[in-house]
């Protein structure tokens, strides 16, 4: 049995890496490819069957794997963020979402004819989003700031605030169970959700004290996460039925919520499970599907997916955005964007199959409607959203600003002077000390790993096109440089040499092109710079004239002018790099590095 299990588990892996990597080369949603595994390993061609591989296990580990990503999701929440989005995305999130919630309900139940309970369960489900989704989405339209700002953090609001809702549904429709009277149906009710955020206001609050008074060490603290939340989801199904996901979701916002508490690191190893949670599972509830269940749910399903995409998202929209100052062509791209991610497959599958244990069969409907309105969405918006972008109007115009890898003193003086010359810059530095000082000279600033999980997440690429790796140290920039060529272009890459180039073996130089082009010439690197600014060298900004060119600025300062941007006439910003010819005539703006003698 053993011998069975190992392969079919190490192949499920590879695959999970191969649909994510795929995913992040063409840049789409990665459950595209999840989903089309899973249903040709599964359905089609009969050679994954999930549940007879795991056994008696295969209910546990999906309810585990809901759990820790709804856990994941709501670290995201936080209440200081939120009071400072815009209005319309807390309308998004609240108001927008209780009208999506109704009228999905109303056209599945009587387009369906399901039961009223199936029907609300099922349009709380699919009210979520979700970063999953969303942001390779926004990746590829690259709309205007607005709209890819209200998408972004109303896929990361949403998720747990829906999903919250879809519980509270699941956990009312089991309180009833068959039994006639409402009061007692209130109760029951009542005590999953006092259960759940007791024991997960409780939980959190504990943990944080931990955490805030460094009474677990570093290393101890994804571990103790991670027992925690499966602890707390088993002790509070044990109290009280399905109490579990409440719990797991309140302790998630009482963590993200609490002062003094630092939960980036443990987000960041909960973001890479969860990678791993949502690929597994996606392929796993694909490969259950079954063809005739699509089939059975007929040509009225599809009224439920028009209902959906162009009644419910559209009227969302137009209420949360009453009054305020978006342009309507931005409301049109936002009443056209709202893809149905992992949160919703998964929730969905697990309820269906509880509810089918406890007598309502009609809940088998659930996963083959999900699946599709996930299918639905996904597919139709990853292939029109960035034509609708640009019909309407509100694609973003080429990005000119700057991603900057560092945020050493090299980097905040480069920022600085790209800043005042008009373009926009962004910072990423895993030291607090370095954006610390970065935040104090007024430059935006990202605190964490480049090339995580959750930097592909949350940090904001709104007008960025470039990016200059200027970290001293080489590991960081190759990984930077292998990461964003693939967004950003592998001719929009540059980084800051360690130490001057002589040429170099056959590998070296692979290894070179392989990093993006040498900044600002041969000779020039991270510690000559360092140095120069040390010694008080500033970077000054000259507007060529026809009496004062490039040749008369370096004659002015001889060795002591280090170029480093142009500007042209049309606002093109250029880089001096190997490689690259920049020529500067009358003008002109040349951003450069001056020594304090020249």
């Amino acid at each position: 049995m053993v011998g069975h299990i190992l392969p079919a588990i190490a192949i499920l892996l590879a695959v999970c890496a191969l649909c994510q990597w795929l995913a992040w080369r063409v840049k789409l949603p990665a459950i595209i490819f999840l989903l089309l595994v899973g249903i040709l390993s599964g359905p089609i061609l009969d050679i994954f069957k999930p549940q007879e591989l795991f056994g008696d296990l295969f209910f546990p580990f999906i309810s585990l794997s809901v759990a820790i990503i709804l856990f994941e999701g709501s670290l995201t929440l936080k209440f200081s963020e939120i009071r400072g989005l815009q209005q319309v995305v807390r309308n998004m999130v609240s108001i927008g979402m209780l009208v999506t919630w109704m009228i999905t309900a109303l056209v599945t139940r009587f387009a369906l004819d399901l039961s009223w309970q199936v029907a609300f369960l099922f349009g709380a489900i699919t009210v979520v989003t979700g970063p999953t989704v969303i942001v390779p989405m926004l990746r590829t339209v690259r709309p205007t700031a607005a709209v890819s700002n209200i998408l972004r953090w109303e896929g990361i609001v949403i998720d747990p605030i829906g999903a919250s809702l879809a519980v509270l549904v699941y956990e009312f429709i089991i309180s009833g169970g068959g039994r006639g009277a409402l009061g007692h149906t209130m109760l029951t009710f009542a005590e999953i959700v006092a259960v759940g955020a007791i024991i997960g206001s409780g939980g959190g609050y504990l943990f944080g004290l931990l955490l805030r008074r460094h009474w677990l060490p570093e290393f101890l603290h994804n571990l103790s996460t991670l027992a925690l939340v499966i602890g707390s989801f088993a002790l509070s199904n044990a109290l009280q039925d399905e109490a579990g996901l409440v719990t797991v979701t309140v302790m998630g916002i009482w963590l993200a919520n609490m002062k003094g508490v630092d939960t980036e690191d443990i987000l960041d190893f909960k973001e890479n499970l969860s990678i791993l949670l949502i690929s597994v599972l996606f392929i796993m509830l694909a490969a259950r599907l079954e063809m005739t269940s699509f089939v059975e749910l007929g040509w009225s399903a599809l009224w439920v997916f028009l209902a959906i995409q162009f009644l419910a998202r559209p009227l969302n929209v137009l209420i949360s955005t009453y009054g305020s100052a978006l342009k309507w062509p931005e409301r049109h791209l936002l009443a056209w964007i709202a893809p149905r991610g992992i949160i919703a497959a998964a929730i969905s599958a697990l309820f269906a199959m509880q509810l089918v244990n406890h007598g309502l069969e009609s809940a088998k409907a659930l996963v083959p409607l999900t699946f599709m309105v996930i299918i639905g969405t996904v597919l139709l918006q990853s292939t029109t959203a960035r034509l609708v972008a640009l019909w309407l109007g509100v694609a973003e115009p080429e990005p000119k600003g700057f991603l900057i890898i560092g945020a050493n003193e090299v980097a905040r003086a480069i920022a600085k002077a790209l800043l005042t010359a008009g373009l926009r810059v962004q910072l990423v530095d895993d030291s607090w000390e370095k954006i610390a000082k970065a935040k104090m000279g007024g430059l935006p600033t990202y605190l964490g790993n480049p090339v995580s999980e959750h930097a592909d997440r949350h940090l904001d690429l709104i007008g960025i096109g470039r990016m200059l790796a200027l970290s001293p140290h080489d590991s960081v920039n190759l990984a930077a440089a292998l990461h964003y060529r693939m967004e950003l272009g592998k001719n929009n890459v540059y980084t800051l040499q360690s130490k001057p180039s002589n040429g170099g073996t056959n590998s070296q130089q692979v290894s070179a092109l392989r990093r993006g082009k040498s900044l600002f010439g041969t000779k020039v690197t991270y510690e000559s710079l360092q140095s120069a600014l040390a010694a008080g060298a500033a970077i000054k900004i000259t507007n060529l004239t026809e009496s004062f060119g490039m040749a008369e600025l370096q004659t002015t300062h001889g060795e002591g002018l280090i170029p480093l941007f142009a500007i042209d006439e049309r606002e093109r910003i250029h880089v001096f790099s190997v490689g690259e010819t920049v020529a500067p005539v009358e003008g002109w703006s040349v951003l450069s590095l001056v020594s304090q003698a020249g």
